[in-house]
């Protein structure tokens, strides 16, 4: 496979998917992906995880017939700043994604631009979601900035402008060629609501296509390179360290 992890993918915890942990790990098993994160939402949306659901993660196996999975979290910009998910929760976990959901009113491309400039900056977050919606218009190249800068992945998601988010492939271009110019640290994510959409990654691979991103700027390219990019980001490896010695070899 061209890219064998996925880092974006939600599960039944959150009441509008429709698979279990156990449908992704066996699907992905069958697809010879390597490697997947679940990444349910966090508990700011109407139907998002309980936050004790972020906190029990630590029941899933590191590594199941093969299957990598790391336990994350997309997590939820809030009206007051920061994110919908403490710290005690977030120290559970592999990874934490972050993007504009319901619970945030735009406030137009400035506004919106300084809302996840702060984000980015807090230390809170690894990857930024979906960023091109144009529900949530940003200065591209201010956000990008500043993510290279703390060294926080930018997503392009494989769901935008095809079951989601309308108006949003140009944008994705957009974010994926000043991506390739500026050198930021990019992740894929099938943002998967159902077990079948496990790591397809067809509108993704199209946007980067089109924009002449790089593979070698894709930590979606090898478990290895997610594992670097976490280690990179300050995560401790030693809860990882199963998964270090099976891609390490």
């Amino acid at each position: 496979m061209r890219f064998p992890v996925d880092l974006h993918t939600h599960t039944v915890a959150c009441s509008h998917a429709f698979s279990t942990i156990g449908e992704y790990l066996t699907r992905a098993r069958e697809m010879g992906l390597m490697m997947f994160a679940t990444t349910d939402h966090g508990p700011a949306l109407a139907d998002g995880a309980h936050r004790w659901h972020f906190g029990n993660l630590k029941v899933l196996p590191r590594l199941w017939e093969g299957v990598a999975l790391l336990r994350g979290v997309e997590a939820n910009v809030m009206e007051e700043g920061g994110i919908d998910l403490g710290p005690r929760e977030r120290s559970r976990l592999d990874l934490v994604l972050c993007g504009f959901h319901e619970n945030f009113r735009s406030r137009g491309a400035e506004g919106n631009t300084e809302a996840i400039k702060a984000i980015i900056a807090s230390g809170e977050v690894d990857i930024i979601t979906h960023l091109g919606n144009p529900a949530y218009p940003i200065i591209p190249e201010e956000v990008l900035r500043c993510a290279l800068v703390h060294q926080v992945a930018i997503e392009i998601n494989a769901t935008s402008g095809v079951n989601s988010r309308p108006g949003s492939h140009g944008n994705c271009v957009e974010l994926a060629r000043l991506c390739a110019r500026l050198g930021n640290v990019v992740s894929l994510g099938s943002d998967a609501h159902i077990h079948f959409s496990l790591g397809n990654f067809e509108e993704a691979e199209r946007v980067i296509g089109e924009a002449g991103l790089p593979d070698a700027q894709i930590i979606n390219r090898d478990p290895l390179a997610v594992l670097e990019f976490l280690k990179g980001r300050g995560h401790d490896p030693a809860p990882l360290a199963e998964l270090w010695e099976r891609f390490s070899r």
